[in-house]
This record gives C-alpha cells, structure tokens and sequence, in this order.
C-alpha cells in the first residue's frame, strides 16, 4: 500500500504514518488483496475533477493559515503506488472528502511530473492532471521543503500530516491499511483544536481587492478577471498587483508579459523590476526572453541582481544574460576557420608518424634542423604518444605502454624548448605548450596557458591543433563557471562570452563529436540559458540525427516548450528529410511512448492508443530496415502492448485489456515486470485487471490473468522496489 524510494532528486518524496489499522475505504477485511484494498482508478474516475483546493505554494498556505487560524494539511502522493493511485484518482475526487478536508489549508505533494509546461506560451497556467489546482512545478517544489521541515528522514507515501499554526505537528499518518482510518484521524484533528477557523472575508471583493489574497482560489478568480476583463479592467487589476508588491501573484504579470498588449506588458514589467520576492526569479529569466527597450531588460536584469543578493541562481542568471548579450575579447568567430586547418587532408596515421620522427630525428641529429622542422618533430612526437594505435604497438604491458609514452612526451617537450630556442614562432611553440600539458595531464595549467595562448593565434592560419586549444579553452571555461556557481560565488560574464565565441567556432569544426554538443546544452541548461541550448541542440541533431544523449534531450526539450503534443510532430519532420536514416525510426518510435504517457496522464485514451500504435508501427519498421537489434524492438513493443492494456483496463475494457496483456507477454516476457513512465508495469495491471474481472464477476477472465502470470519468471511477480516498505514497527507510526 506504500511507496518507498531511495532519496533521489528525481524520484518522489514520499513519507511516513501510523497505524494498526486494517481496511480500505471503509475497514480492511482480512484476506483482501492490495489491489482489492485500494481500488484502481478508472477512466471516469479520472475525468471527474480533484475537489481538493490546494494552495499554490508554501508561503501561501502560511499565509492563509496565519489569516484564518485554520491548520495545513500536508498531503503526499506518488505515481504509480496503488495506494497513492486510489487517493488521487478516487477519494481526492469525492465531494464528502474534499468537505472533510475543507477546514485545512491543503497542500500536496509528489515529484513526478504529469504536464510537460507549467505555463503555455500566452503565460496561462497549466493545471496538473493529476491534482486540479496546482502546476506540476509547484506540487514538485514544495516537497523538499515538507521534506526538510516535517518527514524526519523518511520519504513515504501515501501521506498525510496536519501542521498547526505554530509549526508543530499535530499527526502523521502514513503506513495506514485503510482510508477510514485515516479520514477519522482527519476529522478527528480539527475536532479537537481550541479554537475553530474563521474566513477571509464574508464580504465581496473585486479583483482590484483581492490581488494581495494568498488563497489559490482568489488568486484564480483575479486572473479569470484579467483574461476576460476589458483594457481599463485588466489596466486597474494589474496595476493593483504592481501595488501590492510581492503579496500579488507573479503569475498575474506572466499574463501580462506574455499577452498581447506592449502597454500592459511594460506595466507588468516595471512592476517585476521591483520585485523582491524570490517566485519572481523564474518569470524573470523568462520575460529577458522576449524581445523589449534595452532600457527595460537592462531594468529585469538589475532586478534579477537584488534578489542575487539572497538567491544565487538569480545571481547566475544576471551574469548568463549579460554574457550572452556580450562578444568574447578573446575570440572573434567570424575571423576563425573551422575546417580543423587540414581541409579535406586527414592526419598522418601511425607509419607516417614513425616515419615523420625518424626523419626529422635524424635531421636534427646533423644539426640543420630549422624552427619549424623542430616543431614538426615535437608535434609529430605529441600525436605518436597520444595515437591509441600506436600505444598498441608497444607491446602489451601497460607499464611499458606509458613509459614509451613517457619519453614520447619528453622528446616532444625538448624538441619544443629547441624549437624556442631556434626562433620557432611564438604562438606555434605555445599552442604546442598547451596540448602537451594537456597530454601530460596537468589540465589545470594547460587551460592557463589556453587563456593567454587563444588570443596569440592568427585566425586565418589556425589548425587542428589550434582547435584543440580552442577546446581546451572553451571547457576550463566551462568548468571555472561551474565552480563558482557550486560554491555560491559570482563569475565575470565574459567567462560566458568566450564560451559561447569558442562553441560557434568549435561547432563548425568537422571534428565535432555528439557528446561535444550534448555537454554544451547541459552546461547552457544549467545556467537557465533555455533559448541559446534550443538552438544548440536543434542543430546537433540535425548534424548527427542518430545520437541518442542527443535525442534524450531533444524529447526534453519538446516536452518543456511544447508538451507532449509536440513530439510526435517534431519527429515526423524529421522523418520527412530526404536524408533521414533508417535509425531515426527508433528515437520516433520512443517518442511516440513518451507522448503516449502524457496523453495518460491527462486522460486523453484515445490519444494515448493511437501513440503506442505509432510507436510499434515505427520500432518494427526499424527493424524490418535492418537498423535495430531484435531483443531492444522486442522490449520496446511490448511496453508499448502493455500501455494499451492500460489505457483499455482505465477505459473498462477488460476484454481488451487482456488481449494487449498477452500479446505483451508473448511478444517479450522478460519485459513483463519493466515500469513505464507512469510506475506501472504489465504485472501490476494484470494483477489489477484480475481484482477488477472478480468483483465483476468475470471469474473466467480473471482466471486467465493468473494463468499468465503463473507462467512468468517468479522474480517477475516481485513487488518493485519503491514498494519495500511496511506497517510500522513497534515504537513507530501517529506522533
């Protein structure tokens, strides 16, 4: 009935409860399967509306529970836990328990994500499916925070903890049996408190009033007034909030900023300008996004340097706006050439090498070796020691392989120091300098030298190895940067300058390799550089379309910008490119999946369906084309089988749920056990389908069931992992 995880960013902060108490919706009858106890929800279980009013943040919920004495009731909830499921999908949805729940101030928590966008391009609020009022970012967000201050240690869920006005905890319920029980618990808590809960305010307000109200329900109501309200009602409202400061919602002004109207647009900015709240830090970096005065954004960005002062990613975000907005002092794109120097030649391979040093060796031994002869010999020494192929040929003792290395090394480094000596020039024998103690591993100094050593080179005659530099530049760069930002410490824009005039340099470089992108796009994602690591990527992918660390986040992105709606289209355009390789099919086809869960997640089945079909359809085409492995098509399908089987057992569909099941089973049974984006595998619906044919009499069906999954491999039918929790032990559970 619990989900347990391992404390992981990513996954769900679950929590911790009380209780010997055996039931489910009313009391537990002994004997009763988990599946039996907490009831899946269905199709139209889902389409009926959360009935809960959760408040948008932390801060809010303080506030309104200051304002009017009524506790915080602090939920927990996890995708895919069968108890947590029939919470969200049932009871959340029930009028008798969103009375129940009324006197509390309500906030909910989960980490999974159930929208791909918090907001859509007009600045509109995207609800979460899964729980109604909140935005998936806000319901994520506030779970450290509850974590931190209330789960001493324990992420469980489901949960459900009671907070009074001073702070303390007047119960946790978690590792509950039953819903009765813990509804009575719930009831029970405000019962038994001193002093009942008053309202806001029994008297009509306008919108005008209101904007300063932390209810999420008032704060609903002033932006409906704003989207439906005329030029002089929306003027007056968000004016209203400007005037409020940091009591109004940010979110007020995201539909101004992003509207179509420049007037209230500048208005809503003048007031972000002045903010001092922290939620205001993410519209920040989003308004420097859309095209405005110079006088205005300069404005934002000073914003975003005040809040700097308690906020260190305001503060990165201040110094990646104007660093992009900057050019590099130290290079200058459009002087340099990427063709790696060499054109269409390739680099000499090992016996040109050999033959290259011995020549040069035997010439420097008669003493007629010039300057630049004497910096061939180094740098034919430097690519002998880096050449994997010839570290091969050294025999196969590592230790002797590294000491004829070694002295590759060292030679290389006296021919440079003759080189000098000879008149070599200056900026040649220095680019060497780096790439040796790059080669040597004393990374640290060569990016020192790559500072001083990129602005030497003459543009029009740099190589290869001049690249190299640049690279090496380019990620000490990167690596400076995020060393300040761990450490919480402001860096000069103009680190960022030069990295993004390296990367428009390196980009062009025919050496160019994939993981090269990828790392550009996590390190501009990272510093909230959303719009340059878009266009970054976009291009990568066009350059090397079967590059999977590329189209992971290519699917990332879609979903941030347009949601899950986005995907298939993104991949159908490029599917349509005449030189699409055969490949692509499988990244299309796990696209397809992907918007197959979010068309889940939002109730959308026929969507859904249809996805999955799409999906299969193109990972069999890849395979028919010869591009993909038989076993990898075969897991991927019968996921894909499996989550029609769910979309159909959501639907009613029982018949049909079994004959996607099986198909699944048939098609690769080692799958069976495998957990789709939403926590689901083929087990845990077939062991659901099973309860559900029972109790609906269709004993031949759910027969079936159980016939197919007798046959699977007994470690298929263990629970997963995030269920390894239990009832309390003694000593343990209702504080």
């Amino acid at each position: 009935m619990l989900g347990r995880l391992p404390c992981a960013a990513l996954l769900l902060g679950l929590l911790l409860i009380p209780a010997r108490v055996f039931a489910q919706g009313d009391r537990q009858d002994s004997g009763l399967s988990r599946e039996q106890m907490w009831r899946a929800p269905t199709a139209e279980d889902w389409k009926k509306p959360c009935l809960i009013e959760w408040q948008r943040t932390w801060q809010d919920a303080e506030r309104l529970s200051r304002a009017t004495g009524r506790p915080i009731l602090a939920c927990v909830n996890m995708d895919g836990e069968i108890a947590s499921e029939h919470y969200a999908g049932i009871r959340y949805r029930q009028p008798e328990v969103a009375e129940l729940f009324a006197p509390y101030v309500c906030v909910i928590a989960s980490v999974y994500r159930h929208s791909p966008r918090d907001y859509d391009a007009a600045g509109n609020r995207i609800p979460c499916p899964r729980f109604g009022t909140v935005t998936c970012g806000e319901h994520i967000a506030i779970e450290p925070l509850l974590y931190e201050r209330y789960f001493d240690g324990e992420r469980v869920a489901p949960r459900h903890v009671m907070i009074e006005l001073d702070g303390s905890e007047t119960y946790d319920i978690y590792y509950a049996f039953d819903t009765a029980s813990v509804f009575e618990t719930v009831r029970k808590g405000i019962e038994g408190r001193s002093f009942p809960p008053r309202a806001l305010d029994d008297v009509a307000r306008t919108p005008e009033e209101l904007v300063a109200s932390p209810d999420a329900r008032d704060r609903a109501a002033v932006e409906e007034a704003y989207r439906t309200g005329s030029f002089e009602e929306r003027r007056r409202i968000l004016e209203a909030a400007v005037a409020a400061g940091d009591k109004a919602s940010v979110d007020l002004l995201r539909l101004a900023i992003f509207g179509f109207d420049v007037d209230l647009a500048r208005v809503a900015r003048r007031g972000l300008a002045r903010a001092t709240d922290p939620a205001a830090v993410g519209l920040l970096n989003d308004a420097l996004s859309v095209p405005m005065p110079r006088s205005e954004r300069e404005e934002l960005i000073a914003a975003l340097d005040r809040l700097g002062a308690g906020v260190p990613w305001a503060r990165t975000l201040a110094i990646v706006h104007r660093g992009l907005g900057a050019g590099s002092r130290s290079v200058d794109p459009s002087t340099w050439s990427a063709d790696d120097g060499e054109g269409a030649v390739p680099p000499p391979d090992r016996e040109q090498l050999a033959a290259q040093l011995a020549y040069l060796d035997a010439v420097q031994d008669s003493k007629r070796l010039d300057p630049g002869k004497a910096l061939e010999l180094a740098e034919a020494g430097l690519r002998m020691a880096e050449d994997p192929e010839a570290q091969r040929g050294f025999g196969k003792d590592p230790k002797t392989r590294r000491a004829y290395r070694e002295l590759l090394l060292e030679d290389a480094r006296s021919a440079l120091r003759g080189a000098r000596e000879a008149g070599a020039a200056p900026w040649r024998a220095d680019v060497l300098e780096v790439l040796l103690a790059n080669a040597e591993g004393d990374w640290d100094r060569a990016f020192e030298l790559s500072t001083r050593v990129v602005g030497e080179i003459p543009p029009k005659e740099a190589g290869r190895d001049a690249l190299v530099v640049l690279s090496i530049f380019a990620s000490g760069r990167r690596a400076a940067i995020r060393r300040a930002q761990a450490a919480g410490e402001s860096w000069p824009p103009e680190w960022l300058s030069d990295v993004a005039s390296a990367w428009e340099v390196l980009e062009r470089n025919p050496a160019l390799s994939p993981e090269e992108v990828a790392e550009q796009v996590d390190f501009l994602l990272s510093l909230g550089a959303y719009g340059p690591a878009r266009q970054v990527l976009n291009r990568g992918v066009e350059r090397f379309p079967l590059s999977a660390p590329l189209h992971a986040r290519l699917v990332s992105q879609v979903l941030a910008a347009v949601g899950g709606e986005g995907l298939e289209p993104t991949y159908d355009r490029l599917l349509a490119r005449e030189e699409a390789p055969a490949g692509l099919e499988w990244y299309a086809g796990y696209a397809s999946l992907v918007a197959a869960e979010f068309h889940r997640r939002g109730g959308e089945w026929e969507a859904a369906a249809a996805c999955y079909a799409h999906g299969i359809a193109h990972f069999e085409s890849c395979l028919r084309a010869g591009a993909a492995e038989r076993d990898g098509v075969d897991h991927y399908v019968a996921m894909a089988l499996a989550g029609q089987a769910r979309v159909a057992f959501d639907r009613g569909d029982l018949d049909g749920a079994l004959e996607r099941l099986e198909a699944s089973f048939a098609r690769r049974a080692a799958s069976a056990a495998s957990l789709d984006g939403l926590n689901l595998s083929a087990v845990a619906t077939a062991r659901q389908l099973a309860s559900e044919a029972r109790s609906r009499g269709r004993v031949d069906l759910a027969e079936a069931v159980e016939r197919d999954l007798a046959a699977l491999d007994p470690d298929l039918l263990l629970p997963p992992a995030f269920e390894g929790g239990g009832p309390p032990l003694p000593g343990r559970g209702r504080r």
